[in-house]
């Protein structure tokens, strides 16, 4: 009896049909994106962190590339970027449904968004550290020849 219930739990949200709640939902791949980029456009515009972390990946890919560093370096510099950026879309994302969720102030949608925001900065460090480790030591010793 207690394993049909716990497999009653694991299943009963992939049994939910999502069209049945929501006003708008994807009918192909292609409004799939362009919803998905739809919400990157609204980031640039809207969310002005956004907008620096924009610059900032651009500097830094420029200065890996001058610095000509390896190929896996390079992966862990766009996962890690990447990282950032997905970490200040949800944080978006929260606090949009926090706002549609709970208009007035309320101390628990504080907590959601200052939650969320907290996973944006902790990204941010991280991205920091593993930028100064993979671009400090390539970066000094260039700048040792100039």
């Amino acid at each position: 009896m207690r394993t049909n219930k716990v497999l009653e739990d694991l299943t009963s949200t992939m049994k939910i049909d999502p069209d049945e709640y929501s006003p708008i939902t994807s009918r192909d791949r292609a409004s799939s994106l362009g919803y998905a980029l739809a919400g990157w456009l609204y980031m640039l515009r809207r969310q002005k962190n956004t907008r620096i972390q924009a610059v900032a990946s651009i500097l830094i890919m420029v200065v890996a590339v001058w610095l000509e560093i390896g190929l896996t370096e390079l992966a862990v510099l766009i996962l890690t970027i990447t990282m950032v950026w997905m970490a200040e879309f949800m944080n978006a994302a929260v606090e949009a449904a926090i706002n549609i969720a709970a208009p007035g102030l309320h101390p628990m949608a504080k907590v959601g968004k200052d939650v969320a925001s907290a996973a944006v900065l902790l990204g941010v460090v991280a991205s920091v550290i593993v930028g100064l480790l993979i671009l400090g030591p390539p970066l000094l010793a260039k700048l040792a020849l100039l």
